[in-house]
């Protein structure tokens, strides 16, 4: 039993210092006997330590008992067999098992006999018959709560989950623009990106579409003209994938980030088109109409065109 003590005494105190280290130690997500590997050479190290010391203190005491009297021995060896700690163990462990020690056995033995083999009317164990009487008072609760006072069901915890699951992962492109692709990029609005934008575009756009957008040897970025399309996706896809085969840029997806390309796209779309550029490029490509807006613009035209019909003539008033 004192061996076992002591060796468990040694799992104990390298847990502590495992945990301590975990503790003090910023890892990140990784635990930092992952993270770092120096850690790991300083574990074996403490575990070492920790085995050698409880030898030393196992060599010390053998050898004070070896300098004993034969009296002495005895008393020491009757105090080391009385462990208080794990008496009090068995004890809780005889109460939560409810058994009978076998000199009482006599008491709970039934008339049953099969072949030599007698039954005992042993009580259930109280730790089961606790845990009984606990779902007993957790169903009487579980059933006022949600069957007559009406609380939450599943229907509503599931839209909570989900409410509380977008907003979660808003948070997250905010955190991981890295991972924007023609899918998911949307059109930037912060100060921050659209500066970002604006950078990239003067270190890489201006030699073809000039500093003000107005077209050079590409086209003009400023009218609702386009090639390859309008807004944030087509910008953004023309961006990474380069224009047309043989004539049009390259592709920056092997030189900038998405996140980049989304800078760039948004600065274009926000602040190059619409302007007025000093050289203006005749426009090219068909005239982009946003699918989101086009329907609202019909009908806002439809509103302000008014006709008036006579007998003799027909006027338009606008």
């Amino acid at each position: 039993m004192k061996n076992s003590i002591s060796w468990m005494r040694v799992v104990v105190l390298f847990f502590i210092v495992l945990g301590l280290m975990e503790f003090f130690i910023d890892s990140g997500d990784k635990p930092a006997v992952i993270a770092y590997p120096m850690t790991q050479l300083f574990l074996v190290l403490v575990l070492l330590l920790l085995i050698g010391i409880e030898l030393i203190l196992q060599a010390v005491e053998n050898v004070m008992f070896q300098t004993l009297s034969p009296e002495a021995k005895e008393r020491y060896l009757a105090t080391k067999s009385e462990s208080k700690g794990w008496k009090w163990g068995s004890k809780t462990y005889q109460k939560l098992l409810g058994s009978k020690p076998i000199e009482a056995e006599e008491e709970i033995i039934l008339d049953h006999n099969y072949d030599g083999i007698r039954e005992l009317d042993n009580k259930l164990p109280p730790w089961w018959v606790y845990m009984f009487y606990a779902t007993i008072i957790f169903g009487v609760i579980y059933l006022v709560r949600f069957h007559i006072l009406n609380d939450y069901n599943q229907d509503l915890e599931y839209e909570q989950e989900v409410a509380a699951a977008r907003i979660e992962i808003e948070e997250y492109k905010k955190n991981a623009k890295d991972l924007v692709d023609i899918n998911t990029v949307e059109l930037f609005t912060e100060t921050a990106d659209i500066t970002a934008g604006k950078t990239i575009f003067e270190s890489n756009c201006v030699a073809c579409h000039m500093a003000d957008g107005g077209g050079g040897i590409g086209p003009n970025l400023t009218d609702d003209y386009w090639i390859l399309g309008g807004g944030i996706k087509n910008v953004f896809n023309t961006i990474s994938e380069g224009g047309r085969d043989g004539k049009g840029m390259v592709a920056w997806k092997q030189i900038l980030k998405p996140v980049e390309m989304a800078q760039v796209a948004s600065y274009i779309l926000t602040e190059i088109n619409g302007t007025t550029p000093a050289n203006l490029k005749a426009a090219e490509g068909e005239l982009w109409l946003d699918p989101e807006t086009e329907g609202q613009e019909v009908i806002e035209q439809a509103k302000d065109s008014v006709t008036v019909a006579s007998p003799t003539a027909t006027e338009t008033v606008q």
